[in-house]
């Protein structure tokens, strides 16, 4: 074999190199591929109900594929300070999670993921002024938090389906809300004197509800004692009505209780007094 048949054989190996190398690409688990065909894209790889991971092929020089992140994405946005509904100052961090499940409508939108990290940050960043706008410093900080973060999220989602993003809004957190250096602590006396008011007014309803119960307690009480004490008098009336030197002797049994329960009552008295009768006979006798 002649040297030039060699250069020839050389030339096309490499030409054959070259054009395997822009006609095969490999697509791994974590990355989407869309390939454009002469700008425009024409199809997607790894994603739902698309090719597989693994390699590929397009056609060379006329297609090139642009390959996205298939996992979550955190983005992070910068602390702003936000005015809250009660005119109270606070500044504000958050972090965003979002995918790209659509490449498509990724491409043609954004375009790329800087662009994509801007255009949501500005997004999260005005549904956080427009929803914490509206509440007031103390929900905030700590009363509504976790639905005020739910608020900003389900916002931030509206809007990028509505300019056909291709992305998913997974999360939102707001990782700081803080007051300013310099109102803090009058904020946080202010939100003192709050919560010790609606203290008072809670101790002062639960007083008024005790005194009411105590009061229906003893007027129930006072009601069941009332209707004991007549059924007791009706049952002593009925007996001492078919027995009364039952009755005689009853009396005098209360009396000996009466005088000498304490068992420090002296009692100076004839011992055929008729209080002692019933210590020398029984009843009837």
């Amino acid at each position: 074999m002649n040297r030039n048949t060699l250069v020839a054989a050389g030339i096309a190996v490499a030409a054959v190199l070259f054009l395997l190398s822009n006609a095969l690409y490999v697509v791994d688990q974590t990355t989407q591929v869309l390939v454009l065909r002469l700008g425009e894209p024409v199809r997607m790889v790894n994603t739902p109900k698309r090719p597989a991971p693994g390699l590929h092929v397009k056609t060379p020089f006329v297609e090139q594929i642009v390959r996205f992140d298939k996992r979550n994405i955190a983005l992070e946005i910068q602390p702003q300070e936000i005015f809250a509904a009660d005119q109270g100052r606070i500044v504000v961090d958050a972090f965003v999670r979002y995918r790209i499940n659509d490449p498509r409508a990724f491409y043609r939108a954004l375009r790329d993921q800087n662009t994509a990290n801007n255009r949501i940050g500005s997004l999260t960043q005005s549904a956080m002024r427009e929803t914490l706008g509206r509440s007031t410093t103390s929900d905030i900080i700590s009363g509504r938090r976790a639905a005020l973060m739910q608020a900003i999220e389900d916002d931030i989602a509206r809007q990028a389906l509505a300019s056909r993003y291709g992305v998913e809004i997974l999360d939102l957190r707001l990782r700081r809300a803080d007051l300013p250096d310099e109102n803090r602590d009058a904020v946080y006396q202010r939100m003192q004197s709050d919560r010790q008011r609606e203290a008072q007014v809670l101790r002062a309803t639960g007083e008024r509800e005790a005194t009411r119960i105590r009061s229906e307690a003893e007027n129930l009480g006072n009601t069941i004692r009332g209707e004991g004490d007549a059924a007791r008098a009706r049952i002593y009336a009925e007996s001492f009505g078919k027995d009364p030197s039952f009755a005689a002797f009853y009396r005098s049994m209360a009396a000996y209780e009466q005088t000498m329960a304490n068992g420090e009552t002296t009692l100076v008295l004839s011992p055929d007094s008729e209080f002692f009768r019933y210590f020398s006979r029984g009843p009837g006798r």
